[in-house]
């Protein structure tokens, strides 16, 4: 079995930000799979909605764009960028996600030059399509 590195070792993220627990599999710029486990005690959760609490979109979106980053920022080249976002194309929500589950994400790099790069992101629940989005960003000195 593989071991990937942790997000927290390769993006500045932090709790409560921190929105990635693992990375299931990683090619370094090219693609990768990450997992984010809902359990309910998340603050947000409370107010969106109460007594239906349901993932915020963009926070799935924002999700997608966290484990973008650990793939570019895996790359020995750009380990020591911020990557900011810079956009996001053709979002789509397919269903709600609810505490007490696991969202799978993934994303492939479409491009990366210099300091910019494109990426499409698919976030699942089990075989259920939950978001999927077109991540734009860029890299900046840190």
């Amino acid at each position: 079995m593989t071991a990937f590195p942790k997000p927290a070792d390769l993006i500045p993220h932090r709790a409560p930000f921190l929105l990635l627990d693992e990375i299931t599999a990683l090619e370094p710029g090219e693609k990768i799979q990450a997992t984010w486990r809902l359990t309910g005690e998340e603050d947000f959760f409370a107010g969106h909605f109460p007594g239906r609490p349901t993932l915020p979109g963009v926070l799935m979106v924002e999700s997608l764009a966290q484990a973008g980053a650990c793939s570019v920022l895996s790359v020995p080249e750009f380990a020591d960028k911020l990557p900011l976002f810079g956009g996001a194309d053709k979002i789509k929500f397919r269903r709600q996600v609810v505490p007490g589950e696991t969202l799978t994400l993934t994303v492939e790099m479409l491009s990366l030059r210099g300091r910019a790069g494109k990426g499409i992101g698919k976030a699942h629940v089990g075989t259920e399509l939950a978001c999927q989005a077109e991540i734009l960003f860029i890299l900046v000195d840190s």
